[in-house]
């Protein structure tokens, strides 16, 4: 297979194969993001077209986000049992199918059959897990870089396509953009099956850091059906304090981030007369300081007490989204919002990961983390929605702007309520320590 002579090639050169699946996940998690923030850019040309409400498009989006978080657990135990390189290729061939289909939509139930149930659970079937799993797997050290790096990937993808399809939207239709995005997939599927490989063992190495000399074998394949993983994780999860701080503050993640800002930035700048191009430039110019701030954010959850690196990203972003009515929506204002609140778009993750993985191990960290990432998406599908509510009902979406800040103040106190040491895990109870 081309990945084991590319194995060997780089070897030579001392470089690991952890590096490439890492080059790979971040181009599928690149183009995931575009996948799933193009709808922000679709709200206006679907309410000129179809006569749309905000509402009914965010309840579409709404349910998008919910089981995009649900499937995340069941990932995670997807991905043990079936391989990497399998369930992402499922993943991508269900998204495009359902891109595909909806260029053909021309009722609202469609949008929610399409973009609401489809894309939902096929991007939940990859979503943070697959980049959680390759960081635990193929590296020991510089694990919170590599997940700082393929988390950044989804600022970068917003940087690379969201200005990219806004313009193409308002040239071409919003169709045309979808259809390049159905293109994009389809590059990341071919790279996926040529170079993804499960576990450092399928290329004759052993994690990158681990100072071994003989390849890891790989452990017995998992008969556990995907049902009672999931949910036996978390219900010796569930047990503990420490999951639900996490899984708490990792809701306001959500509900502050892709369910507010990235769905409904665009629209609520055209409330304040800011054409859709230069308002997902905005988006990109956020995801340019995400980008950098979130490998930051991986760099130092490597060093330092990562309790306190989520109470400042948290307190950070809450004031900045506080801030944002205030800016008058100017040039200056939105720069300063863009500047701040990109910092920490998603530079929450690496920490919450490698918390994740040092109270429940590393064999269990990705089904853990799916569960708390359940909650971030629940927060996400809350915020989407109520954004929208809140423009239809109110007539602004000002308010659903300041609740958002609030939480994410309240979730930088929750942070610091994480016990500073865990208790020791037990082999009869891997998942159930205390913090």
């Amino acid at each position: 297979m081309i990945s084991n002579w590319l194995s060997a090639a780089l070897a030579r050169r001392n470089i690991h194969y952890g590096w490439v699946m890492v080059g790979v996940t971040f181009l599928t998690a690149l183009i995931s993001a575009g996948t799933v923030g193009a709808p922000g850019v679709f709200i206006v040309p679907l309410q000129q077209e179809f006569g749309w409400t905000t509402a009914e498009i965010s309840s579409a989006l709404s349910i998008r986000f919910i089981l995009f978080g649900l499937m995340a657990p069941f990932a995670a135990a997807l991905l043990n049992r079936y391989g990497l390189r399998n369930v992402a290729l499922s993943a991508q061939l269900i998204v495009a199918s359902a891109l595909l289909a909806s260029l053909a939509m021309t009722k609202v139930w469609h949008l929610m059959l399409l973009w609401g149930v489809v894309i939902g659970i096929g991007t939940g079937m990859t979503a943070l897990v697959l980049g959680a799993t390759i960081a635990t797997r193929w590296f020991v050290a510089r694990r919170g870089l590599v997940v700082g790096i393929m988390t950044a990937s989804v600022a970068t993808g917003q940087l690379v396509f969201l200005p990219l399809i806004a313009s193409i939207t308002e040239r071409f239709g919003w169709r045309t953009a979808l259809a390049l995005v159905c293109v994009m997939l389809a590059i990341s599927a071919l790279l996926v099956l040529l170079m993804l490989r499960d576990r450092p063992g399928d290329v004759g190495l052993r994690p990158f850091g681990d100072s071994g000399t003989e390849p890891l074998p790989a452990p017995p394949k998992s008969t556990t059906p995907i049902m009672t993983a999931a949910l036996g994780t978390l219900r010796d999860a569930a047990g503990t304090r420490v999951f639900w701080l996490l899984f708490a503050t990792f809701f306001v993640c959500g509900a502050s981030t892709n369910g507010l800002v990235q769905v409904h930035l665009i629209p609520m700048c055209a409330d304040f007369g800011i054409p859709q191009v230069q308002a997902a430039s905005l988006l990109a110019a956020m995801g340019i300081f995400d980008f950098f701030g979130t490998i930051i954010s991986g760099w130092l959850s490597d060093r330092y007490d990562n309790r306190w690196l989520l109470f400042w990203y948290y307190g950070l972003r809450g004031l900045s989204l506080v801030f944002l009515p205030f800016s008058d929506f100017t040039f200056y204002g939105l720069s300063l919002f863009a500047m701040f609140y990109g910092l920490d778009w998603i530079a929450t993750v690496p920490p919450t990961v490698r918390l994740t993985a040092q109270r429940f191990g590393a064999e269990r960290a990705n089904l853990v983390f799916g569960w708390i990432f359940a909650g971030h998406q629940l927060g996400a599908g809350t915020a989407a929605f109520g954004a929208g509510l809140s423009r239809t009902v109110l007539a602004t979406y000002l308010p659903a702007f300041f609740v958002a800040g609030a939480l994410c103040l309240v979730a930088a106190a929750m942070a610091l309520a994480i016990a500073r040491q865990p208790k020791p895990v037990t082999a009869q109870a891997p998942a159930a320590a205390q913090a």
